[in-house]
């Protein structure tokens, strides 16, 4: 089944609107992105090539009386060398990313403080994807967990220890054949998460470092019996506000560089293109 990825923005954009309210309450504030970031350098697993990709991202956070939420789909595009399954065009993939967040200041009327904690919170949210390739897979992962939310200068740091369920899908024949399985529901496992993004000046440059680090913990055993391992997964940007630079549009247009590190990808190890160090060029247009 091929992607259509006109169908995921539109849902991703219809699906911001409805965020945007907050979980029913108007929002106090939001922030809403289109983004493109491109590498020559990813890998996908089982996969001796190098893998061009071309990436559109929607994002969009919102805040409101109890909290807030995030929202994130990328669209990517590879080159050939990450095939359509039957063609030689490459495959297309959506993620889906979104997290809630309850706030226990706001629960509570004041936040829960010490040492270089501002407060803390309550995240749950899921994932979800779809790749027209040979594997065909379809992610489906479900999260809740406690956040420690850091005070910083300017911007957010965020510490989430995740409770994970997982379920996916491998389109392969060899995943059919007996004692293997399509569908597959991985054991429940932690997920360690680091978020941020800060605000800073690099003389009179307007810049911000922004990202996040996933740990995986192992999950059982894949689609063959092999057992996963621990999986890592950061990705980094490092952006120049070239709106306010250039016309004085601040938080509009930002350019900037960013790099992908992935080890034991999607739990897979002891195999080609199970790590990835990727350098990408990232724009971001702010809404």
């Amino acid at each position: 089944m091929l992607v259509n990825p006109s169908r995921f923005l539109m849902a991703g954009t219809a699906l911001v609107a409805v965020l945007s309210t907050g979980a029913g309450q108007a929002a106090d504030w939001s922030d809403t992105a289109i983004g493109y970031r491109y590498g020559t350098q990813f890998t996908e697993p089982n996969n001796p090539d190098k893998v061009e990709k071309h990436i559109l991202q929607l994002s969009h956070v919102s805040g409101y009386s109890l909290g807030q939420n995030f929202f994130n789909l990328d669209l990517l595009q590879s080159d050939s060398t990450d095939p359509v399954q039957g063609s030689d065009s490459g495959a297309t993939e959506a993620y889906l990313v979104y997290r809630h967040q309850l706030h226990a200041g706001k629960l509570l009327g004041a936040p829960i403080a010490f040492g270089p904690i501002q407060d803390m919170a309550l995240t749950a949210g899921f994932d979800l994807n779809t790749k027209n390739s040979a594997f065909a897979p379809r992610k489906r992962q479900l999260l809740v967990g406690p956040t420690l939310k850091f005070d910083v200068p300017r911007g957010f740091l965020d510490l989430s220890l995740l409770y994970s369920r997982e379920w996916n899908h491998c389109g392969l024949d060899a995943c059919g054949l007996p004692g293997n399985r399509n569908d597959l529901s991985f054991d429940p496992y932690y997920q360690v998460n680091l978020a941020w993004g800060l605000s800073f000046e690099a003389g009179a440059l307007p810049m911000k470092f922004q990202g996040f680090y996933n740990y995986n913990g192992e999950k059982g055993d894949d689609y063959f019996g092999v057992p996963t391992e621990a999986e890592q997964l950061m990705r980094t940007r490092l952006m120049l506000d070239a709106g306010q630079l250039t016309w004085g549009g601040e938080n509009t247009l930002w350019v900037g560089v960013g790099h992908e590190y992935w080890r034991n990808k999607f739990g897979n190890h002891s195999k080609p293109g199970v790590d990835t160090d990727a350098l990408t060029l990232n724009l971001e247009w702010h809404l």
